[in-house]
């Protein structure tokens, strides 16, 4: 928890930025998606083991007869990068999602993002399991973070599938169904999101 002087020198609706003035003449900036009064560095250590993270990324492993298992992956247009690169389906947890329990709002978040990143509504089949509930990507630069959960999906027909609930700046561009062959090849050859790298380790796992 921050005992010294915090600025605000970008805010907007999903990124802001601050200064810790962490020492006089020092200076540590940071980006975040959330407000001064909630951003992590100003959580005491219960509150940063209990917290709800940012945003799910999910792991999303197809199951169908008579076929070697695959993984579901997106090409999605990511703006930073300036191109299309495979993503495992995620997004943020709603503000009104941050007042229930952990497991639940991240339960409630990535069945969200599965129907309108995939078209998949899960059945009495598909099974769920949280990963690891709060993981930060890069905590030298920002505090942005993600639970990680997988999904497996049994009987479901690939016509199934549509990225037509599409919301916002979301930019996609068709699906992937990798192997595990393949699986391993993207991590050792592809430019990826540190949270499909986890995806896929977690599909190779088995």
């Amino acid at each position: 928890m921050v005992d010294y002087p915090v600025e605000t020198l970008l805010e907007t609706r999903f990124v802001r930025v601050f200064d810790l003035k962490y020492a006089p003449g020092r200076h540590y900036y940071t980006a975040t998606r959330r407000t001064r009064e909630e951003m992590v560095a100003e959580m005491d250590d219960a509150s940063f083991r209990s917290m709800v993270p940012d945003a799910v990324s999910l792991c999303v492993v197809w199951h169908e007869a008579d076929q070697p298992d695959r993984m579901l992956l997106n090409r999605e247009f990511r703006y930073p990068l300036g191109q299309f690169v495979a993503s495992v389906p995620a997004g943020l947890i709603d503000p009104e999602d941050r007042g229930k329990d952990r497991a639940e709002a991240i339960r409630t978040a990535a069945m969200r993002e599965l129907y309108e990143e995939t078209g998949i509504t899960p059945g009495e089949k598909d099974t769920f399991r949280i990963l690891n509930a709060c993981l930060f990507s890069s905590p030298g630069l920002t505090d942005e973070s993600n639970a990680m959960v997988r999904l497996d999906l049994y009987g479901h027909s690939r016509e199934e599938l549509t990225q037509s609930h599409a919301e916002g700046s979301e930019l996609f561009g068709g699906f992937q169904m990798v192997t595990r062959e393949e699986a391993a090849r993207m991590m050792a050859e592809e430019r990826i999101s540190v949270y499909t790298w986890i995806g896929l380790s977690e599909f190779l796992r088995g």
